[in-house]
């Protein structure tokens, strides 16, 4: 595989993504900063396909990454491989509006091949491929210039290891059935409304005891005036205000500007500053949140009960012996909301009642539900047994 320097002009890029155009898949990696900004700082890109890989400067001066933004979200005939990949989606969302499509994510393939929930690239590289990765370059500071060959080499393996592993996970996917499984997965989190970032519901993000419509209501114009006031700065959300802050806001809200001096975790300036002001106006717009937007209106989560909640942790139980028999990650078959909806009456709509998931977990949940399944001890060992409906 041929390794390229880093990639700083435009012309270099451009030519590379005409010849990785013309591969069937792509291995795909970022390095990124988050720590002080709002929006994630891209700081590298690392691309690779069987011949060739190389890392991209984004932050070099003058490049253009449309050809690379391209091949990412309007080449349908390029698979974009990733591992982890949903910061990597995130910031190519921020970017264009769109995510990376088709894709496949490797700790999701893991996932399906009963290698645990959320392998790490490292314990992945060194199952698949016997190779130990050197960390030293882990925690670098990548927004910094210049890079050093290391940070650089450690960077692109990310990637030529990640193309080499890719088409043996595939084949065992496969030679097992079970790429089919994947499908849906990879539509979930290559859904853009994921990476969506609507300020009208930060609010739903910051925990709050009050069920209270006004004190909900003036929350999210707060989670609302917070957004914009981060994005304005560049400045992650508890620069500008805490969490716990600003629910104690809305649950006490002040009367006047100078009372902010008062709250405990602002500053005493703000009584008297811009943004200050700002607050108090998100306040004083604030309207009782509507009934449909009250969280425990929610069709989707009835509530359990004692009894229900006992089903639930049957269920829950029936999912890590069937993901033991057939050594798959219990999360990719089944998530605890469903399990609870499943417990709590809920039959349409359900992701374990469609599908793969029907046929290895779904149908078995519904009989223990509807009483035709139990369990047994049989010879000191926990059984499912079959049984007439109570």
């Amino acid at each position: 595989m041929q390794i390229h320097p880093l990639i700083t002009t435009s012309q270099d890029l451009a030519d590379l993504c005409e010849r990785l155009a013309r591969s069937p898949w792509v291995a795909v990696d970022t390095e990124f900063m988050r720590e002080n900004t709002y929006w994630p700082e891209l700081c590298l890109v690392q691309i690779a396909d069987d011949n060739e890989a190389a890392a991209i400067d984004p932050k070099a001066s003058g490049i253009d990454l449309t050809p690379l933004l391209d091949l990412m979200v309007n080449n349908e005939d390029v698979l974009k491989v990733f591992h982890a990949g949903g910061q990597d989606l995130e910031i190519v969302y921020n970017l264009t509006g769109k995510t990376p499509f088709p894709l496949f994510d490797t700790q999701i393939a893991a996932m399906a091949l009963g290698m645990g929930e959320q392998i790490g690239y490292g314990n992945l590289v060194e199952s698949w491929l016997g190779v130990s990765l050197d960390k030293g370059a882990r925690f670098t500071d990548w927004a910094r210039r210049p890079l050093d060959k290391r940070q650089i080499d450690y960077a692109i393996g990310d990637v030529t290891y990640l193309i080499q592993m890719f088409p043996m996970m595939l084949e065992k996917l496969r030679a097992t059935g079970r790429g089919n499984w994947l499908d849906q997965e990879m539509e979930r989190i290559g859904d853009p409304r994921n990476y969506e970032n609507n300020p009208d519901d930060a609010w739903k993000r910051v925990r709050v005891s009050s069920k209270k419509p006004d004190v909900l209501g003036r929350l999210k114009a707060l989670g609302a005036w917070r957004e914009h006031e981060s994005r304005d700065k560049n400045l992650p959300r508890g620069r500008i205000m805490k969490d716990e802050t600003m629910a104690d806001i809305a649950s006490h809200p002040p009367r006047h500007q100078d009372d902010l001096a008062k709250v405990r975790g602002l500053s005493a300036n703000w009584k008297t500053n811009d943004i200050g002001r700002r607050l108090m106006d998100a306040l004083a717009s604030a309207q009782p949140l509507p009934r449909d937007e009250m969280p425990d209106r929610d069709p989707r989560k009835p509530g359990l009960g004692k009894d229900g909640a006992l089903v639930a942790d049957l269920l829950k139980l029936l999912l890590k012996i069937r993901a033991k028999e057939i050594d798959v990650a219990p999360r990719l078959m089944a998530r605890t909301d469903d399990i609870e909806m499943l417990a709590a009456g809920v039959r349409d709509g359900l992701p374990i009642l469609d599908g793969w998931r029907f046929e290895e977990f779904g149908r078995d949940a519904l009989d223990l539900v509807e009483g035709r399944l139990a369990f047994a001890v049989i010879n000191g060992r926990l059984k499912m047994t079959r049984t007439e409906k109570v």
